[in-house]
């Protein structure tokens, strides 16, 4: 377990008196004042590769089979040779926001997928999820390049992907697979291009909602184009990819870095095909500072710590062991995540109200990510949730709870480090509503220089 940090300084200190919060600030510290910090039992400690967190169709994967007998041979806390060179958490099929392809699925169509990944190394590798898939699914052609204009590629840069030496895979219902290594020499933050061939009748589709990237479609086989010109559609979701990995010098190290959160984490807002997200700005500085690391963004749009919902992913008390705990050779996590728990009663949130969340299950949510990540041995960075005044959010009840859990991610001690994120972009002048140079519009969502300013107040050396 990682040691706690009890000299934190500024990002640690509680906010001092402010007298524009009234009301408000006296109920979030009389909230937190009531608040039973009693420790929940450990969700899963042994995450997606361990006996008690996989289905039955992970189990009977290879992969399952071999990580879990590298971990019954080595410990948890030894490294893998593979490190997360970009990731996705899967979701269910959904339409709330804009049309896609997640419920109608895929017959005889060629999907293309630019993401960018934040580690280089001399082999790569692609994850697919069919997690919530009703049936097997069938990839009977895939493709990884590197990435040109649109949905053009590099010509001479692709290469075929195999599943076991061969060339198509069946991933059953619930399952994931990983495609054989192939030399391939990538840079830290180089786009690369992944193309998937779907012949047969998908039914509805394991995806990722909001990418904030461009993903095309096209009818027929077009796994080897190096143009666009087929792929005459678009999306801007991204389906079954949930990981690119990369292997060679230097990636066995236990230094990776997982984003888990929401739709802050997820970068709505930010512009796009730009890679804006915050994640993506830490990336950039580690790359600056010429030690690029592998960043991971596990965020979902919507996603709660304590509630399921119907569209934005299982809880993340639950779906932290499928999506931080199963990436291999894991140093740190940043968890940012909850305004969604307060908000979420109220009738603003999309596909209707989910159950009121108190400050106290709040906080006992937050303290089971923590026990999961230090029980294999992961630091935790706790982020202090950001601003909402303006926004379809903005109620004293709701302003009163975001305080009482700043405070006590601020003072607690629960976490190792703290970055205070909403200090990082509120209005000096009014410190309930994001700056306004850092405000996407809807008074909720930063934009792209929120998410630069975001990732600017991490401390690198904490991580």
């Amino acid at each position: 377990m990682t040691g706690r940090n009890t000299s934190k300084g500024r990002n640690n200190t509680s906010k001092g008196p402010n007298t524009s919060k009234g009301s408000a600030r006296r109920a979030g510290a009389a909230l937190l004042a009531t608040a039973t910090l009693a420790a929940l039992p450990v969700v899963g400690a042994q995450g997606l590769t361990g006996p008690s967190g996989a289905t039955a169709a992970e189990r009977d994967s290879a992969t399952y089979k071999s990580r879990t007998a590298y971990e019954s041979r080595q410990g948890p806390a030894k490294s893998w040779s593979w490190q997360g060179g970009w990731a996705a958490s899967p979701q269910a099929p959904t339409e709330v926001f804009t049309p896609n392809w997640s419920k109608q699925g895929f017959e005889n169509h060629t999907v293309r997928q630019v993401v960018r990944v934040s580690k280089g190394g001399t082999k790569a590798r692609i994850e697919l999820s069919n997690r919530y898939g009703t049936k097997p699914l069938r990839i009977v052609g895939a493709t990884i390049a590197r990435t040109a204009e649109g949905a053009a590629v590099e010509g001479g840069s692709v290469r075929k992907l195999a599943f076991g030496k061969g060339g198509s895979v069946t991933i059953p219902a619930g399952g994931k697979v990983y495609s054989d290594g192939v030399p391939f020499a990538v840079k830290a933050l180089e786009s690369l291009t992944v193309t998937l061939y779907l012949a047969e009748p998908t039914g509805p589709a394991t995806f990722h909602m909001q990418s904030s990237a461009t993903s095309y479609r096209a009818q027929g086989d077009h796994t080897a184009d190096r143009g666009g010109a087929a792929f005459t559609e678009t999306s801007d979701s991204w389906y079954y990819l949930s990981g690119v990995e990369v292997s060679g010098k230097g990636t066995a190290r236990r230094d990776s870095v997982v984003a888990f959160g929401d739709s802050i984490t997820d970068g709505t807002g930010s512009t796009l095909d730009t890679d804006n997200r915050y994640p993506d700005e830490l990336a950039e500085r580690f790359a600056a500072a010429g030690k690029p690391r592998s960043v991971l963004n596990h965020g979902i749009s919507g996603n709660q710590v304590t509630n399921d919902t119907s569209w934005a992913g299982e809880k993340g008390v639950v779906r932290f062991k499928k999506d931080v705990l199963s990436e291999p050779n894991v140093g740190t996590v940043i968890v940012l995540e909850g305004i969604n728990d307060i908000g979420g009663s109220g009738p603003s949130y999309p596909g209707g109200p989910t159950p009121e969340v108190s400050v106290r299950q709040l906080i006992d949510g937050h303290r089971s990510l923590i026990r999961q990540a230090h029980a294999r041995g992961i630091k935790v960075v706790g982020a202090t949730l950001t601003p909402v005044k303006g926004s379809f959010y903005d109620t004293p009840a709701n302003e009163a709870k975001r305080d009482a859990v700043n405070d006590w991610i601020r003072t607690s001690g629960a976490y190792d480090e703290v970055v205070d994120l909403d200090r990082a972009i509120a209005d000096p002048a009014d410190p309930d509503r994001i700056a306004p140079a850092y405000d996407s519009g809807d008074a909720l969502h930063p934009n792209d220089a929120g998410y630069k300013a975001m990732a600017a107040a991490v401390d690198l050396r904490t991580l």
